[in-house]
C-alpha cells in the first residue's frame, strides 16, 4: 500500500473528471481528509487516518481498505469500477434517464439505445462521461456518449446512444473479482 505517483494520480484524476466537473471535490471533503492509494494494481480512496491503521498490516494479508475505485491494466491505463459510481453520482455533469424497460437491458451490459434513453443533460458532448441513472433518480451505472444531446434529437430510435462503461449488474456477475 502506497500513495499515487504523480503520472498514476494524474491518470485516476483525468477519468474521474470525464464524468466529475472536479476530482478535489472527492479529496478536501469537510469531514476529513481522503486520498487516494494503491494497492495491487487496484486504486482505493479512503480517509488519511484509515490508511495509517492499513499500513501498520503486511501486504500480503491486507485484501482491502477503503472503496476500490478503480485498477491499473498491465498496460498502465486506468480503469473506473462500478464501485467508484457512489463516488461520481453526486458529482456528475452529465446524467441520462432511462426508461423503465432499458433498464434492464443496461444492467445485463448492453450499450444504451435512443429508443430507451427518457431524457439527457442539457448540452452533452459526444464521447463526455455520463452517469446513467433511471426515472426515479437511481444510480445504475455509467458510460460514455456515443451521440450529443443535439444530435440525439433527430437520430433514428435504434442507434446506440450511450457506450456502456460499468452497471450495478457488475456486482452480481463479477462478485468473486470485484474486490
Amino acid at each position: 500500500m502506497r500513495d499515487l505517483k504523480k503520472d498514476e494520480f494524474a491518470k485516476v484524476v483525468a477519468k474521474l473528471q470525464k464524468y466529475i466537473k472536479d476530482a478535489d471535490e472527492l479529496l478536501n471533503r469537510p469531514d476529513d481528509k481522503y486520498n487516494f492509494y494503491y494497492h495491487r494494481d487496484r486504486v482505493f480512496y479512503c480517509r488519511s487516518t484509515l490508511a495509517k491503521h492499513a499500513a501498520s498490516i503486511k501486504k500480503k494479508h491486507l485484501l482491502s481498505f477503503g472503496t476500490c475505485i478503480g485498477r491499473f491494466s498491465k498496460t498502465g491505463n486506468f480503469r473506473l469500477h462500478i464501485t467508484a459510481l457512489d463516488f461520481l453520482s453526486p458529482y456528475a455533469m452529465y446524467r441520462v434517464w432511462l426508461k423503465a424497460p432499458s433498464e434492464q437491458q443496461f444492467l445485463y451490459g448492453q450499450n444504451i439505445l435512443r429508443s430507451g434513453v427518457a431524457k439527457m443533460s442539457d448540452n452533452t458532448p459526444q464521447y463526455a462521461g455520463v452517469v446513467v441513472m433511471n426515472m426515479s433518480d437511481m444510480p445504475l451505472g455509467f458510460g460514455v456518449a456515443a451521440k450529443s444531446s443535439l444530435q440525439v434529437k433527430n437520430t433514428d430510435p435504434m442507434t446506440i446512444t450511450v457506450f456502456h462503461q460499468a452497471d450495478i449488474g457488475e456486482y452480481i456477475r463479477s462478485e468473486e473479482t470485484i474486490v
